[in-house]
């Protein structure tokens, strides 16, 4: 399994999967460009070549939820690449509107494509059906959820001991109540459809991690309400004091991260 994320932020989100001869995307907040531009970066994805019809060795497109900042490249990316767009009922009504109807495939709580297994974990977010994802291949896995303010306890079992999480860490609390965030949107962002805080999200990892797990990136870091040092700090030491040892990565908004493999 090869995980790169592509984009990470309120401006724009995409993270490339390979497992392997299946090749998926979750979320197009970002352009075409940008895509085959990170992708070509690295000798270690076997199908990126200067040859810009490659992109279409990607099977599909998992959709998390319908906010802008998670689906303003899709439909360009579709017509581009005839790919598939894997979403639950309730998105795939939303996305009608924006990509042909042959190109969506409504995904059920279990879904198979090819060697990978799909599934939902329900979010909380201001965004109707939203939804993150746990991927398993073989014996290794991938927890995938961002844009919730919270993770009902009843999903824990299904998110416990995956390789590699990518968790949003969107912001610390005390800088976003000091911060310049009119009132009501501090409330949105702090509510049970807002975002996860540091601490929040610390505190679900110090759960979930096991002893298989060996990376976590910590995912949609507000631009204004949260630093890269803040949400490192607050994970880090939240896992130490809970005894877990994993390797800790920061998703970025305009630099691609490293190729993670396990």
């Amino acid at each position: 399994m090869k995980i790169k994320v592509i984009a990470s932020g309120s401006k724009g989100n995409c993270t490339y999967v390979e497992c392997g001869e299946t090749r998926l995307l979750i979320d197009m907040g970002v352009n075409y460009k940008t895509v085959q531009n990170a992708l070509q970066q690295d000798d270690h994805i076997l199908f990126c070549t200067e040859d810009h019809n490659q992109l279409t060795a990607i099977q599909g497109v998992l959709i998390t939820h319908n906010h802008n900042d998670h689906i303003k490249g899709l439909a360009s990316f579709v017509k581009k690449t005839h790919c598939k767009v894997y979403v639950p009922f309730g998105i795939a009504e939303q996305l009608q509107t924006i990509i042909p109807q042959e190109n969506i495939c409504l995904l059920d709580r279990l879904t198979q494509i090819d060697d990978v297994c799909i599934e939902l974990i329900p979010t909380s977010h201001d965004a109707p059906h939203s939804v993150g994802y746990r991927l398993n291949y073989e014996d290794r896995s991938l927890v995938y959820i961002t844009d919730t303010g919270y993770i009902n306890q009843r999903y824990f079992s299904k998110l416990r001991n995956a390789d590699i999480y990518i968790l949003e860490s969107n912001h610390d609390e005390r800088m976003l109540m000091e911060g310049p965030y009119p009132y009501y949107l501090k409330q949105r962002v702090m509510s049970d459809t807002g975002h996860l805080s540091n601490h929040t999200a610390a505190s679900y990892l110090a759960n979930w991690i096991g002893n298989h797990t060996k990376y976590v990136v910590l995912a949609h870091l507000s631009e204004h309400n949260n630093t890269e040092a803040l949400a490192y700090e607050e994970t880090k030491n939240t896992l130490e004091e809970a005894s877990k040892k994993v390797e800790i990565k920061i998703a970025k908004q305009h630099e691609p991260l490293s190729l993670l493999e396990v």
